[in-house]
């Protein structure tokens, strides 16, 4: 009988069927801790070593966090990106993929600014009341068209909502100009109505108070709610959902309408309680950023208000070394981009593990 040597790959890779929670969330604080070395080390690469590695950090903490107006500002943008993150979550949940969340809120944004335009006379809760309801009207509808296409005959929705975002930087721009302060500057007035009112010294108080709120009650539909229950369903099966009687269109295009409203009221405290005004770089691309808020805390709201003040805190952070260093934005951009890909990284290898084979196995054969 003959003895025959079995060659196996040095490598291999198998799907997890159990992974104990102390070690899924062991591999994502490894992978934050690996994340925020690389930021380091990218920055003092960048910075040909005009800056140490640990003033790397210090410089970060003090961007975030050096005075009150900072952290302030830390909390504004942490709410303004965990908004659009939560507006996602419902969307993502039912396996449909919405990329055009800076697409709705930038609908909602521009919706406030069409109230104010139209009622200049009009002042106080009245008016700043008919222009959140602008806003989210505008943004469900914005949701709603490709969950209808979604619903009805199929549509791509990742590449539908991804253009439906061009269309509406286009109408921003368009009306931008039609608004314009100065001609040819193509940047409309600040509005002088229809802003919330301060609440903590500041005027997006009232922002952050409601998108707190937003996100409790986000995870509580989400988790106990019927139609949170459907959605996660027709997550998991269509055909399953309709063989228990679920409507699978109709849960679509109201998820969609949900997420779009959401958006839209993003837009509409950018509008009312930060900017107050609109431009087509408002949302400054935290639509897209929200889609990896989201998956960090996967699709848990509660869960997202810690991943948003992470990758706030890095965006803030890495904005003071630019500043520090007289780089440009890119650079930071760049550095950011670097720790999400690691942390991101990470669910590789809490969903599948590496085996490295030790020796071959000897297979014996007949004659």
């Amino acid at each position: 009988m003959k003895v025959k040597t079995a060659k196996e790959p040095l490598i291999r890779i198998a799907k997890r069927t159990d992974i104990s929670t102390r070690l899924s969330y062991g591999i994502r604080i490894a992978s934050v801790l690996i994340a925020l070395i690389a930021c380091g080390l990218a920055v003092i690469l960048i910075t040909s070593g005009k800056i140490s590695f640990f003033d790397v950090y210090g410089e970060m903490l003090e961007g975030a966090f050096g005075t009150v107006r900072r952290m302030k500002i830390t909390l504004r943008d942490t709410c303004a990106l965990l908004c659009l993150a939560v507006a996602l979550a419902p969307a993502f949940k039912m396996r449909f993929w919405n990329i055009g969340a800076e697409g709705q809120a930038l609908i909602g944004a521009l919706a406030s600014c069409v109230v104010v335009k139209l009622l200049p006379d009009m002042n106080g809760a009245l008016l700043i009341l008919i222009m959140f309801i602008a806003s989210v009207a505008a943004g469900a509808l914005w949701g709603i068209i490709p969950g209808f296409f979604k619903a009805t005959i199929k549509a791509n929705e990742t590449l539908f909502t991804l253009m439906m975002n061009y269309v509406a930087i286009q109408l921003v721009k368009f009306f931008a100009v039609l608004w314009e302060k100065q001609k040819g500057a193509g940047v409309m007035s600040t509005l002088t109505t229809g802003k919330l009112p301060q609440l903590f010294g500041v005027d997006y108080g009232w922002s952050i108070v409601i998108i707190l709120v937003i996100t409790v009650l986000s995870y509580v539909y989400m988790k106990y709610s019927k139609q949170g229950y459907e959605i996660a369903v027709v997550g998991e099966s269509e055909n399953t959902a309709r063989y228990i009687g679920i409507n699978v269109n109709k849960v679509i295009v109201r998820t969609m309408a949900l997420s779009g409203a959401l958006c839209g009221l993003a837009g509409f405290l950018l509008v009312s309680g930060t900017h107050h005004l609109v431009k087509s770089d408002i949302v400054g691309g935290n639509g897209f950023t929200a889609i990896i808020v989201a998956w960090l805390a996967h699709l848990n709201p509660l869960v997202m208000m810690l991943t948003s003040f992470f990758v706030s805190f890095l965006d803030i952070g890495t904005a003071k070394i630019a500043s520090t260093c007289n780089l440009n934005d890119f650079a930071s951009d760049v550095v950011v981009g670097i720790a999400l890909f690691i942390i991101l990284a990470s669910e590789f290898f809490i969903n599948y593990k590496v085996i490295f084979t030790k020796s071959n196995k000897k297979v014996k054969e007949g004659k």
